[in-house]
């Protein structure tokens, strides 16, 4: 599966227009608009949705832009012209006209067409994907109900979507208000405990994207990410289907070994491995963990070193997460646990 190409589809007409808005942003004064992209920018939408607010930005932003440059460009005026050059400012048509119809006939296209945009965009529709995140300090708890015959998934810190699919993300927290945002798909939408909030919105470009809180939730909110997956329907499917299943078992003695410390240590208090007893509620979900492409919610590689470093100094490398260092197990037994969740694919 292949996700690190973020080249549309031939059939979407969204990067022409794209491209239409930068060099309007680009002839307008406003190049830096023109140069954000990548995996985490709301200038770079991959997406209808997403697409509609990046162009209202590029409305209001050339539009402030021109009437600051007039204004700048008549106080200019006014500050060195002669006195009888500049006599025209205070007529009473300027005032009228400048002063009153300008401002009056700006803002009323403005208006209409910001109520527009947030008709056209997070528009559920009956048979869009369900998706539930739960916000809680500092990470994300992601559910994908049971649907059509396919069984729930539960996983963590990562967020597979299918494209030219609606998708609909339910949210709360468990804690404190965190704010879910991914910035190449939709806009922010709050995680407020006791409140349930939806969005929706579709993804027009296969690749990798990043997710982030964006309501500070304390010590580690800048290090609160999560992964979006874009990918073809089919390949969605697969993916759905490999989480569902349970975990792997262990088929070398290391890994054994690895599977009885995990046990032993009461890891299986907090988290879950579906196959097995573990099922702790407290902690992300660890039935996949091996096929996540990161941990420590978006921090840190996934890989044998760095989930050993992880379990050993999880406070070192993010204080005030909930899950303690194990800095008592020695180095052998770090790396079979490690190796253990790292197998689980």
């Amino acid at each position: 599966m292949d996700l690190k190409s973020t080249r549309p589809r031939p059939s979407r007409a969204l990067d022409p227009l794209l491209a239409c808005t930068r060099w309007l942003a680009l002839v307008s004064g406003v190049p830096v608009l023109a140069g954000c992209s990548g995996i985490q920018s709301a200038l770079d939408p991959a997406g209808n949705d997403a697409y509609e607010i990046y162009l209202l930005t590029i409305v209001m932003t050339v539009g402030g832009t021109l009437i600051f440059v007039g204004v700048t460009a008549l106080l200019l005026y006014a500050i060195f012209s002669r006195p009888e050059q500049r006599a025209w400012l205070g007529t009473r048509r300027t005032i009228v006209y400048g002063g009153l119809a300008f401002p009056i006939v700006t803002l009323t296209f403005l208006l209409p067409y910001g109520l527009t945009v947030m008709r056209d965009t997070d528009v559920p529709t009956a048979d869009a994907l369900q998706i539930e995140v739960i916000g809680e300090q500092f990470w994300w708890r992601v559910r994908y109900p049971a649907e059509q015959g396919q069984p729930e998934v539960t996983t963590a810190n990562e967020v597979a979507l299918p494209i030219g699919r609606r998708v609909t993300v339910t949210v709360t927290a468990a804690d404190v208000i965190h704010s879910f945002w991914i910035p190449n798909l939709a806009g922010k939408i709050d995680m407020i405990p006791g409140r349930v909030n939806r969005f929706s919105f579709t993804v027009e470009r296969p690749g990798i994207y990043r997710g982030v809180c964006a309501e500070f939730c304390g010590d580690q909110h800048a290090l609160m990410a999560f992964d979006v997956l874009a990918m073809e329907d089919a390949e969605f499917s697969a993916w759905r289907a490999a989480q569902a299943a349970p975990a792997r078992e262990p088929v070398t003695p290391f890994l054994e070994r690895g599977r009885e410390l995990f046990r032993s240590g009461g890891c299986g208090n907090c988290h879950a491995i579906r196959g097995t007893e573990a099922n702790g509620q407290f902690g992300p979900d660890l039935t996949h963990v091996g096929s996540r492409r990161t941990i420590g919610a978006g921090q840190f590689p996934n890989n044998i070193g760095t989930l050993g470093g992880w379990i050993a100094n999880t406070q070192h490398l993010k204080p005030g997460v909930r899950m303690p260092s194990y800095g008592m197990l020695t180095g052998e037994d770090l790396r079979a646990i490690a190796g253990y969740l790292e197998s689980l694919k």
